[in-house]
């Protein structure tokens, strides 16, 4: 049960936590040059710093709540030492100018110069985020977090924790079965989603699926420790699995970076991987409509940080997309993050897009 120390010693690291990144954040702002507005996109108002900053307050608030009624457990303070967190930030910043560099470029820029031709998917081979070398190499893997945590003020992984809460559920609704669950998370990355996973339910049978060697080395690292993992190299739309062999699958902000036919492909396999009844945890950005203050945020960012298939994303109807063979459950919004949950249909027939 959370005590008051326990509340006092969350806020407190929480509060070091939005400093440390929301700090960062401005000062890459300031050491950046401005990307260039297209018209349609000039004059609308956007949140300012003060609006973001409570925001990422009633975050808190609400990862507070779930960890004090008990459905997740408290998060862990930052891995390593305050060393290893300046060193994190040092190469971030050393970074930032090849970032900036392509950010301003051409084209050309934005494809890693390194990637193996017909190994990957061609809407894979992307610097996403301008980041050096996309998802294809140790350096990109190591400084991930870092700089997702830094775009989103430190509050990227609070709202990664708001997909146990429907996992919680998810499972209460299997503790009668006679065989044990199995979860896979899609595009699982540098495992922090498992990690956090594990911590709460070790005993859980844990998939991750991802396409970058590079990142599942980084995961198998940090979820050495656990037993009932397995990672698998393979694409999301072309899952080597067999039908109905898992009762959860999470899907963690990677729909937003999938063109739309490759979109519905990974969905129909989430179909026929998914046993009857089972759940889809839909954890990605906001879309256009979700909160209305947030649209010309959502507008921006695939401009400024090169995601070349979010303006589609923003737009696609999510129960059309998990229609047919799901029902939504639930739909809730974490800062810039939209958490939905889908129901596999009972019936046994796998359905193909």
């Amino acid at each position: 049960m959370a005590t008051a120390f326990d509340k006092l010693a969350f806020e407190a690291t929480q509060t070091a936590r939005v400093g440390w990144f929301f700090g960062q954040k401005l000062l890459a702002q300031r050491l950046t040059r401005p990307v260039e507005l297209p018209p349609r996109l000039r004059r609308r108002r956007v949140p300012d710093r003060r609006y973001l900053l409570a925001d990422l307050r009633r975050l808190f608030e609400e990862d507070w709540r779930n960890i004090a009624a008990g459905i997740y457990a408290m998060p862990e303070g930052w891995r390593g030492n305050p060393l290893a967190e300046l060193r994190r930030a040092i190469d971030f910043f050393s970074d930032l100018r090849a970032v900036e560099a392509r950010r301003h470029g051409s084209a050309a820029d934005r494809v890693p110069h390194a990637a193996p031709d017909g190994r990957y998917p061609r809407y894979y081979l992307q610097n996403f985020h301008f980041q050096s070398d996309g998802w294809l190499s140790d350096a990109s893997a190591g400084r991930y977090d870092h700089q997702v945590e830094v775009l989103f003020g430190g509050g990227a992984a609070a709202m990664r924790r708001q997909a146990l809460v429907p996992l919680r559920a998810a499972l209460r609704q299997r503790a009668e079965s006679a065989l044990a669950p199995r979860l896979l998370e899609i595009g699982c990355g540098t495992g922090e989603f498992l990690g956090e996973v594990k911590r709460n339910y070790p005993r859980l049978a844990v998939t991750g699926l991802d396409l970058s060697p590079h990142y599942l080395a980084l995961s198998r690292r940090r979820l050495a420790a656990w037993s009932r993992v397995e990672l698998v190299e393979a694409a999301a739309e072309a899952m080597p699995f067999g039908d109905a062999a898992f009762d959860v699958v999470a899907c963690i902000y990677l729909l937003h970076e999938l063109p739309p036919r490759t979109r519905h492909a990974v969905v129909a396999e989430m179909r026929r991987v998914l046993r009857p009844g089972g759940t889809v945890i839909l954890l990605d950005s906001l879309q256009t409509g979700d909160r209305p203050e947030y649209d010309p945020l959502l507008d921006f960012f695939p401009i400024a940080f090169h995601e070349p298939y979010y303006a589609g994303y923003l737009r696609e109807n999510l129960d059309l997309l998990f229609n047919p063979g799901f029902a939504r459950e639930s739909c809730a919004f974490a800062y810039f993050s939209k958490l939905a949950v889908y129901r596999r249909d009972r019936d046994s027939a796998v359905h193909n897009i």
